[in-house]
């Protein structure tokens, strides 16, 4: 919203912009159109021109193709992105590297996705200050290399072999954009994670009503494996073994143990965008040959009639065990985060994978239950869906912002990954990404960062809220912008401050409160004007008094 410029003067209406820094850069002169370009384009040709004009161009009307992959990495746009990946294979076949490209040439690019392009140059991405949010994660991947508490799990003895000091960090937003750290390639398996999908793939099959009458969606209060039923003699949850187990043997259940096995080994490969989905049989028979305690529960759920009539429960087990088996690496895994956080629909290549209803009954038991018997303090602290698992996997959601993964194989006593866990800790320290986040938002009350926000948004936001309130003489909003952290002195993009907006328009206490707080009252704008200036030549006799004074005396002499 426009606050009021100063009268009497041919100074327009101040845009409530800050001041442009040295981080922001300026505003580059125009560069006239090469020969033969048309002087006016409509339509999709104007969009696509005013994108290709946003690149330095050469006498020949040319860019660089270097600098269009350069803008399209450093919002996370990664040339291997299924989206883009075969324009810019012909791109580079046909020009190389180092050349320049003509109009025509980066038109052909930006149809093949053109909304992706377009918000990608643009800066509309989810995540618009990608490089802001990926040093704050190489930052934080430093702060965890340190961390060396905690043990590998020892119980399936192939995992117990894993190099315990690995870690990766992987993200993608729900527009696609990436980022990884680490061993990010290195292959794990997803063990309890595999969890998520299963119960995913139970509800396409069969519905809501009818899987949870054979699963309950409580938290169970109890660790993962622990040979317990609730009253009905059903699992507690999806996320638990038993739970887990049960879900399983909804998936396809009359077809053979292989195709069953390669129906969710493809789903995991689409909601990774197409990520090569391995298999550690080692860990399969590793596992099997310890699942004394699976066994036991497989065969009390059976006891107490939770299985569907003829569910072999043999080849249950085996399924289930497989399904723990599959392997990804730390990228392909924040995809698949980053597709349940989209509602289904995986962002590399926009296959629906899970119906929104389907992923958002997962996200609710991965809130309550997704963390072993730390769920309950993982909700209250971190306030996000997550799973994790014994391979010391952690699959992180935030809702229609982005999917993490972090892995690391050293584990907490509860069974998670104890730098997975700090990193949760870090990340929502320093984001607004609880889920009640919302609720300390607003004026900026909260010191947090939010992800969703453009480069310097939220001062520039403060700034245009300050002045506009100190020019209406809300005194109360003021001072509620002053203490979230708004500098009162910071001007607009015209160099005039809080105080010369209420100056100008005559309102005394908000004068005399900004005084108090210590805002210069000698600045002046870029027309070299002064807060007692905009007073005197507006007539306000008691506000130029109290800035006279004020410039007398200093701010502390001032009284509220």
């Amino acid at each position: 919203m426009d606050v009021p410029a100063r009268s009497g003067r041919n100074r327009g209406v101040s845009t409530g912009q800050v001041r442009p820094g040295a981080d922001q850069g300026t505003v580059p002169p125009r560069v006239t159109r090469g020969p033969g370009q048309p002087a006016a384009l409509t339509g999709a040709e104007a969009v696509y021109r005013k994108l290709f004009d946003s690149f330095d161009r050469d006498r020949d009307d040319k860019i660089s193709q270097f600098a269009v992959l350069s803008r399209l990495r450093g919002c996370g746009i990664l040339p291997d992105d299924p989206r883009i990946q075969e324009a810019l294979a012909g791109l580079t076949a046909t020009e190389g590297a180092s050349k320049q490209i003509s109009f025509g040439q980066f038109k052909a690019l930006a149809q093949h996705n053109s909304s992706l392009i377009r918000r990608a140059v643009e800066g509309n991405l989810a995540v618009p200050d990608f490089p802001a949010l990926t040093g704050d994660l190489d930052r934080m991947y430093a702060e965890l290399l340190p961390v060396t508490s905690g043990s590998v799990a020892d119980y399936i003895p192939q995992l117990r072999r894993v190099d315990p000091d690995q870690l990766a960090i992987a993200v993608c937003t729900v527009d696609g954009q990436r980022f990884s750290a680490g061993d990010a390639r290195t292959a794990f398996c997803l063990q309890s994670v595999s969890k998520t999908v299963s119960y995913c793939l139970a509800l396409e099959e069969h519905g809501q009503d009818e899987v949870h009458r054979r699963v309950g969606r409580e938290p169970s209060g109890q660790s993962f494996n622990e040979l317990a039923l609730n009253p009905k003699g059903l699992p507690h949850n999806p996320m638990v073994n038993a739970g887990a187990i049960m879900t399983t043997s909804l998936i396809r259940p009359d077809l053979d143990i292989a195709d069953r096995f390669d129906h969710v080994a493809a789903t995991w490969a689409r909601l990774t965008g197409g990520g090569r989905v391995g298999f550690n049989n080692a860990v399969y028979l590793s596992e099997r040959q310890t699942a004394d305690r699976n066994f036991a529960l497989g065969y009390s759920m059976r006891e107490s009639g939770a299985f569907r009539p003829g569910t072999d429960l043999q080849q249950t087990l085996e399924f289930y065990f497989q399904g723990c088996s599959i392997e990804v690496d730390a990228q392909m895994l924040a995809v698949a985060a980053a597709s349940l956080a989209n509602a289904g629909l995986c962002p590399l290549t926009e296959d629906p994978v899970f119906s929104a209803d389907t992923v958002q009954s997962c996200l609710s038991l991965m809130s309550s239950c997704g963390m072993y018997d730390f769920s309950g303090e993982f909700a209250f602290t971190i306030g996000l869906p997550a799973k994790s698992g014994v391979s010391g996997a952690l699959m992180l959601v935030i809702p229609g912002l982005m999917g993490i993964c972090v892995w690391s194989p050293r584990l907490d006593e509860l069974g998670n990954s104890v730098r997975g866990i700090e990193f949760c800790r870090k990340l929502v320290a320093e984001y607004n990404v609880h889920v009640f986040d919302s609720l300390g938002t607003g004026r900026g009350r909260s010191a947090k960062r939010d992800p969703r926000r453009k480069k310097n948004q939220s001062q520039i936001e403060g700034v245009v809220a300050l002045t506009w309130a100190a020019s209406q003489g809300d005194l109360t909003e003021v001072r509620a912008l002053v203490a979230a952290g708004v500098e009162p002195g910071t001007t607009d993009y015209d160099g005039r401050t809080a105080l010369h907006l209420a100056a100008a328009e005559g309102q005394l206490e908000v004068v005399r409160y900004l005084l108090t707080v210590g805002t210069d009252p000698q600045l002046k704008d870029r027309w070299g004007g002064t807060p007692l200036s905009d007073a005197e030549g507006n007539d306000h006799a008691h506000v130029a008094e109290l800035l006279r004074q004020a410039v007398r005396d200093t701010p502390e002499a001032v009284a509220v």
